[in-house]
């Protein structure tokens, strides 16, 4: 080994920290994306299901629509002040429009899902529609976390 050698080592080294810091921090974003997610995942289809069992029973799109709302503004407030609250570099105004506009196109995502099951496909049953419902959730929820740690949470402003 040579004294030229040890700068190249350093700059090796400083690279992995950087690396090992970066897949640190996706990782503990990961999880607590995921409890959020949970959290407003229960709430997702615990509602949807009270509303198909009640006054929406002949409207599943409707009921998934508002359920999804709901869900959405638990997801917010939770992905806000816990999830990505070291990722805020925006006004509000502008961080809620961002998610709300993602989660717009996710519960679409879902929507779509559940109608394609339902009315193009024939699958009636609550069991087919609660699995295009969690089918529909997991393809929204793989675009949320990409889409929110690209532009709505993002440390650059638009």
């Amino acid at each position: 080994m040579t004294a030229q050698d040890a700068p190249s080592r350093g700059r090796v080294s400083r690279a992995l920290d950087g690396v090992r810091g970066a897949v640190d921090v996706l990782y503990r974003e990961a999880i607590k994306f995921g409890v959020v997610g949970a959290v407003a995942f229960v709430i997702d289809l615990g509602l949807a299901n009270l509303l198909w069992h009640g006054p929406l029973a002949d409207k599943v799109t409707t009921a998934k629509i508002i359920s999804g709302a709901v869900a959405t503004l638990v997801a917010w407030l939770g992905n806000r002040q816990w999830t990505f609250r070291h990722r805020r570099s925006r006004p509000v105004h502008h961080e809620v429009g961002l998610f709300f506009g993602v989660n717009l196109i996710a519960l679409g995502i879902s929507a779509v899902t559940l109608a394609v099951s339902h009315y193009g496909l024939g699958f009636t049953t609550r069991l087919a529609d609660n699995i295009a419902t969690v089918v529909g959730i997991g393809l929204g929820t793989l675009f949320r976390f990409w889409a929110y740690r690209r532009w709505v949470f993002s440390h650059e402003p638009l």
